[in-house]
Formats: C-alpha cells, sequence, structure tokens
C-alpha cells in the first residue's frame, strides 16, 4: 500500500462483512488487524481483501500481537486467493494479516528481494507499453486495422484497472481513481479516440509505478532501520563463544563485540572499552569513548576495542526496533491537515464526476455544441480530477518526516505531533537530566599548601568503594586525571557530616564546610572561597589533612555541552525558553545564568504544571522537556511533551515525542522539521491543485486533451511523491 486511499478502500470492504466489530489498516506496516466476535471465517477476510487486489496471507503472531518478520507477504496481485495458506488459527478475536507491498491502485509491488522492475506492476507497464509500440506499427503497415490493434493494446492495460474499479464499488468504494480511468478510456473509445486511450493507460501505469517507487523508498527508510542490527551475536557460554542468532539473545546474556563488529542488543559493558560510533542510529559524526557500567545500543559499531556486553533488552525491545514500532504506529496517527485532506477527498472524487458530465452533455444540449468534442473534454475532466497527487501529497511528507526524524533520534508520535511542532512559542525545561547531565562533577579543586593532584588523591583514596554520586564525581576525576589513589585505612562515614579514615598513613576528614569547621579553625579567605563557590550553585566539601585544611573540592550537576546553544537556537526561531526545577533557588539561578533563560525553582511536580498551564494562558503554545516521573503531570498538560533520552518510562509514555539521544539542541531540530515538513505540504498542495487548475482552463478552451490530461495527474502524483521523499534527506 501507498497511500491512505488504499488503506480507506480495504477498510471499508472488511467492515461490510458480518461479524466484523472493527478494523484497523496500517498503511506504513502492510498490516490489517480485524477484531469480531468469533464467528467471522477467516477465508472470508481474505477473500474480500484479494477480490480489490492485494496479496494477503496470514501473519504469525508474535507475543506482542504485531507481524512477525516471517509474515512478510509475497505479491499475489491479479488473482484471487486460491493456493494460499488459509490455515485456521485462533488470535483471541483479532485476526492479524499481512498485505503486499503494493500500489494504491495496481496492487502488484515486487517481492521480498525483488528488483521493482521485475514487479507484476512493472511487468505489467512493460506489456502494455510494448503492445501500444506494437499497435503502431501495425496500424502505420494495416491502416484498416489500425483501430482494433489500438483498442487489443488498450485492454491490455485497461482490464486490470476495470477489475479493480468494479470490485472496489462492490466493496463500498464506488468512486476510485480506477473507476476515472476506466469511464475515460471507455468514453475515450466510444468517440473514436481509441489510439489516445491506450497512450493515456500507459501513462497511466507508468505514473502508478514510479509513485509505487517513491513511496517504497519511504517504507524502507524506516525498515532499514531494523536492518542496523546484525542477525547474529556472539554469546559467552561455560565452554567458550558461540554464535547465535540475534533475535534469540535473552537479558541477561554476555556478548562479545569484536573491533569493527556492529553491536547486536541494547545492553551495558561489563568488560573492556572502546570508541563507540553511533553515527548509524544518532547521526553523530564523533565516536564516544565508553567503558565498564556505560550503556551501549543496537546498531552502533565498537571501533577499535573488544567489549563484552550484558544484554538489558531483548530484540523486540531494543532501541532500534522500539523506535521502528512507534514510527510505524505514529505514522496510522493523521495530522489535522491530512485529516481534513482526506475529508476533502470523500467529496472531491463525486464532484469531479459531476463536473466532468455537466462538460460533456451542458454544451451540446443547451448551446448545440459538438457532442464527440464535448464528451471528449468531459473525460479529459474525469483524468485532470484524480485525487492521487492531492490525496498522496500530505501522508508522504508525513511519513518522511517522520522517518528522517526517527533516523536523527527525533521521535514523534503521531502526524498531529509532528504537524503541532510549527505553532510552539514557549518550550519549559526540567533542569536535572534534561538541561544538565544529571550528575555532578568536580569543577573546581582548591589546594592550601599543596598541590591539587595531592588534594584529590586524599579524597578518591577516602572515597573509594563509596558509590554515593559526590564520591563517584571525585573518582571520576581522579580516573581522569590519573591521580594516584592511595589505599585507606578504617575509612568511615559519618551521617550528616562526611566521611573518616586514614590514607597513606594521612588522617583525613572529607565532608562539609560546617562539618569541617567543628573540627578545624578556618581562616577568612578559606569561608569566602566556600561561600563563593556555593553562591556558584556548587556543592563544596572541605578537605582536612593532619588537622588544617587541605583543600576544597567543589561539585555541581553541569550543563550538558549543547545546553547554551540549546537556547540559543530556540530563541533564534522565536521561542521563549524557561526552566522549571525543583532544586534550590541558588543552583537554579547560577545554571540558569549560564545557559542565558530565566528559571524558576523549588517546584513541586503540582507547580511545574501550574506554570505550563500559566504560560498557556497567556496566549502561548508550550512544550514540555523533561525526564523524570516528576515531569509526568507537567508533560501531559503541556500543548506537547518531550521525553528527554536516558528518562523514565514513565516520562517517555505520557510525552509525545522524545529526544533519543539527550541533545538540548533537538528541541529546536523538532520544531524546525515541523516547519520543513508543513513547508513541504503546502508545495504539495499548491502543485497538485494548481496544475489541475490550468490543466481545466485549457481543456475546457480546447488547447489540451486526453494525453495532457493524464500527465497532469501522473505528473503531478510523481512530483508531488518526489518532493515529500526531499524530506528523507532533511538535516536540521
Amino acid at each position: 500500500m501507498d497511500c491512505a486511499s488504499c488503506a480507506a478502500k480495504i477498510d471499508t470492504a472488511v467492515r461490510r462483512l458480518d461479524g466484523v466489530a472493527d478494523v484497523s489498516v496500517s498503511v506504513t506496516g502492510a498490516s490489517m488487524t480485524v477484531s469480531h466476535g468469533g464467528s467471522l471465517n477467516d477465508d472470508k477476510v481474505l477473500q474480500q481483501v484479494a477480490r480489490l487486489g492485494y496479496g494477503i496471507v496470514k501473519a504469525e503472531a508474535g507475543t506482542d500481537g504485531r507481524a512477525s518478520p516471517a509474515a512478510k507477504a509475497h505479491d499475489h496481485a491479479d488473482h484471487d486467493d486460491e493456493g494460499h495458506d488459509h490455515r485456521r488459527h485462533d488470535h483471541g478475536g483479532q485476526q492479524v494479516a499481512k498485505e503486499a507491498a503494493g500500489s494504491s491502485h495496481l496492487h502488484g509491488d515486487a517481492e521480498p528481494g525483488q528488483a521493482w522492475w521485475r514487479s507484476r506492476r512493472a511487468v505489467l507497464t512493460q506489456a502494455c507499453a510494448a503492445a501500444l509500440v506494437a499497435a503502431f506499427g501495425i496500424g502505420h503497415l494495416f491502416p484498416v486495422a489500425e483501430r482494433w490493434v489500438f483498442l487489443a493494446a488498450l485492454l491490455v492495460g485497461l482490464v486490470p484497472i476495470a477489475r479493480r474499479a468494479l470490485m472496489a464499488a462492490l466493496a463500498g468504494t464506488p468512486f476510485s481513481i480506477e473507476t476515472l480511468m476506466t469511464i475515460a478510456a471507455a468514453g475515450a473509445v466510444v468517440i473514436g479516440a481509441t489510439e489516445e486511450a491506450a497512450a493515456v493507460v500507459v501513462l497511466f501505469l507508468i505514473g502508478e509505478l514510479l509513485e509505487g517507487v517513491a513511496a517504497g523508498r519511504a517504507r524502507a527508510s524506516i525498515q532499514g532501520l531494523a536492518d542496523l542490527v546484525p542477525k547474529t551475536a556472539l554469546v559467552e557460554r561455560p565452554n567458550g563463544t558461540i554464535e547465535v542468532p540475534a533475535d534469540l539473545l535473552v537479558v541477561g546474556d554476555v556478548i562479545v563485540v569484536r573491533p569493527g563488529d556492529r553491536i547486536p542488543a541494547d545492553g551495558e559493558i561489563v568488560e573492556g572499552s572502546s570508541d563507540i560510533d553511533e553515527a548509524p542510529v544518532t547521526g553523530e559524526s564523533t565516536p564516544k569513548r565508553k567503558g565498564i557500567a556505560e550503556a551501549v545500543f543496537a546498531g552502533t559499531i565498537s571501533s577499535d576495542g573488544v567489549l563484552k556486553v550484558r544484554v538489558s533488552a531483548a530484540a523486540a525491545d531494543n532501541t532500534i526496533a522500539r523506535v521502528v514500532r512507534l514510527v510505524e504506529e505514529a505514522q496510522e496517527s493523521k495530522a489535522p491537515t491530512e485529516r481534513f485532506i482526506d475529508r476533502f477527498s470523500r467529496y472531491y472524487t463525486p464532484g469531479v464526476l459531476a463536473v466532468g458530465a455537466l462538460v460533456a452533455l451542458l454544451p451540446p444540449l443547451v448551446a448545440g455544441g459538438d457532442w464527440n468534442e464535448w464528451i471528449y473534454k468531459g473525460l479529459a475532466i474525469l483524468l485532470i480530477g484524480c485525487p492521487c497527487a492531492l490525496v498522496i501529497s500530505t501522508p508522504a511528507a508525513i511519513a518522511a518526516g517522520l522517518a528522517t526524524g526517527a533516523r536523527r533520534g527525533l521521535l514523534m508520535k503521531g502526524g498531529a505531533v509532528l504537524e503541532g511542532f510549527r505553532r510552539i512559542t514557549a518550550v519549559a525545561f526540567d533542569k536535572t537530566g534534561t538541561l544538565t547531565a544529571g550528575k555532578p562533577v568536580v569543577t573546581d579543586i582548591v589546594a592550601y599548601g599543596g598541590d591539587e593532584r595531592t588534594v584529590l588523591a586524599l579524597a578518591a583514596g577516602l572515597e573509594q568503594g563509596s558509590s554515593h554520586p559526590l564520591a563517584t564525581a571525585i573518582l571520576d576525576r581522579a580516573k581522569a586525571d590519573k591521580a594516584p589513589v592511595p589505599p585507606a585505612l578504617v575509612a568511615k562515614a559519618i551521617p550528616g557530616k562526611g566521611v573518616e579514615g586514614s590514607v597513606g598513613g594521612v588522617a583525613v576528614f572529607l565532608g562539609s564546610g560546617q562539618a569541617a569547621s567543628e573540627r578545624v579553625v578556618m581562616t577568612e579567605a578559606q569561608r569566602l572561597a566556600i561561600d563563593s563557590l556555593n553562591g556558584q550553585g556548587k556543592t563544596v566539601s572541605v578537605l582536612v589533612a593532619d588537622g588544617v585544611v587541605a583543600g576544597l573540592i567543589a561539585m555541581r550537576d553541569e550543563p550538558r555541552p549543547d545546553a547554551a546553544a540549546g537556547i540559543i537556537a530556540l530563541k533564534a526561531e522565536g521561542i521563549r525558553a524557561v526552566m522549571l526545577t525543583g532544586d534550590n533557588r541558588r543552583t537554579a539561578q547560577a545554571i540558569a545564568a549560564l545557559l542565558g533563560i530565566e528559571a524558576r525553582a523549588e517546584l513541586l511536580p503540582q507547580d511545574k504544571q501550574r506554570i505550563v498551564g500559566e504560560l498557556q494562558r497567556e496566549g502561548l503554545k508550550v512544550a514540555k522537556v523533561g525526564d523524570g516521573i516528576n515531569d509526568a503531570p507537567a508533560l501531559a498538560a503541556a500543548d506537547i511533551g518531550i521525553a528527554m533520552g536516558g528518562g523514565t518510562d514513565v516520562a517517555l509514555e505520557t510525552a509525545d515525542a522524545a529526544i533519543l539521544h539527550g541533545r538540548v539542541t533537538d528541541v529546536a531540530r523538532m520544531v524546525r522539521l515541523s516547519r520543513a515538513v508543513m513547508a513541504n505540504i503546502s508545495q504539495n498542495i499548491t502543485v497538485a491543485l494548481g496544475l489541475k487548475a490550468v490543466f481545466l482552463v485549457t481543456t475546457i478552451a480546447g488547447i489540451t486533451g486526453l494525453w495532457p490530461a493524464i500527465l497532469a495527474d501522473t505528473g503531478a502524483t510523481v512530483l508531488v511523491t518526489a518532493n515529500a521523499m526531499r524530506l528523507l534527506r532533511w538535516r536540521g
């Protein structure tokens, strides 16, 4: 299937069957789910769809009810369902079927792995074109047989089209593109324009073939994501390493990834380190160095090291599989513009038939015009009025926009969300884990009577084995600076104050400024230094060694590297940015000053939700960006909720969109993508309706006829689809 008219035709046909409660047809997934009370014969559904010209087979239901890869259907267009596998099985009130990928009109695409020019649709087009060329030759040699050979050439292509028009009409869709084409071609034969009718059918088939190829590219862009994951994995077993299918990996398996290999599953590194090339998944050009306890994603590449990775998600739940699944679901969620076009097209096609009939009948009846001339013009108007280009103008751009966004870690749950981003005028950010990295890092080391390296070494020695975030920050800094970490003896935590022990024979205490002042006398300069660092929103730990202050270590949850650039990018788009955080006011103001953003601090979840409502009452369209449970109410209240990558499942489920790779700049990129898609849709609609308007005028004026008329539709359809495909190259 290539567009929504396909889905509508199938939906209408299946709903007419007795016992059907509901039908859901996915264009992107090429699948259909039928809900029924249990009395519906499966064969009736298969036969009903096959009559429309679509190949259809039963899908194998996985644990999640989705079609498995084994259910990919082969093309069975141009014949009924004899020979299909119709084994009965129960889906708990649902039947899941997989349709052959094909055109919205001539449903005969290539079988899996087959080149498009060898598909049934391509073969039919080639046969019809060859018949037309032969008719020209025979007609030139034997003029007396010219009409009959052109009629034969016409029937090669028109019979399959007419059959589908009839089947669609019987199944509840009388006003289809096939109907318009059949009436126009048959009418042309009646008035003696058989040669033109045959040429028009060939042009129609060529246009449909090109449309199918272009739409196939859009579908492949999403399916190509799944191909990033390797098919096999090396798994550690007690008796050695064995190769197994990646689909069979389970949570807890330890896999070996060699240099240059793609990582076959989401997981956590348990041994080794390597530069990880995430470009295939995130578009990032620079590899990231990752080591023990860091997360890696399926489809990324280990560049230079051997890794052992503990699997954290099964194949069906890895990052790429989830993105593919969510994008497929999102593409079935229509944007407001797309819903309007769908409603408009329901009345548009019958309207075209009525206008064509009036043009053909009124001038001869009222003004004594020539019947042949005006019937010819009426038939040309039927071809001009074909709704293909108009119907596909919006969904093609929406599908391409969602696909290109997903490839760059910008996941939007539906066309309505994608369209809504262009209207955003304010963005409310959470601080911790959204604008900041979500964990403290050492920002300042102040040494008294020694050097910074000694201060860091003593503090790291004391903090060995601790999992406290501040301790982790000190140990990470010591590792980064390659500072020695001497062993600590009798180290113990003092609740609410700090930690003390003996490091390298030196009695050491590390704790808050207040706790340190209870142990030693601090100078005025030291107190001022602590106050200054605290004023910057930093947490200060004082190191006391052998009864004197040896140094200060300041830590803070620092902004993400691209946070300031992300805020600047939003302001450049005319969008207001505000930070909503539960953190203390001093820390919030310090971070806000660094980023150039207004801040609201010391907020509870309900306060964040309230402030989002206040911004909306000011007339702003608000997007809320967050990553935690406390953000869920505000995410739900905002016009668009955006979950930051690495956030909680609650945030991801509540949000309308997700930034999978934690880049603040991606918020502005989502806005730019939305605007690019909507501009593309405007261009598509202008082309679709503009060409029709031009050729409508020239046809009535007698300047153009059937050939240009079909080119007006076919050409517009190809132009619109190709224009939408440009979005697949969008970089933002």
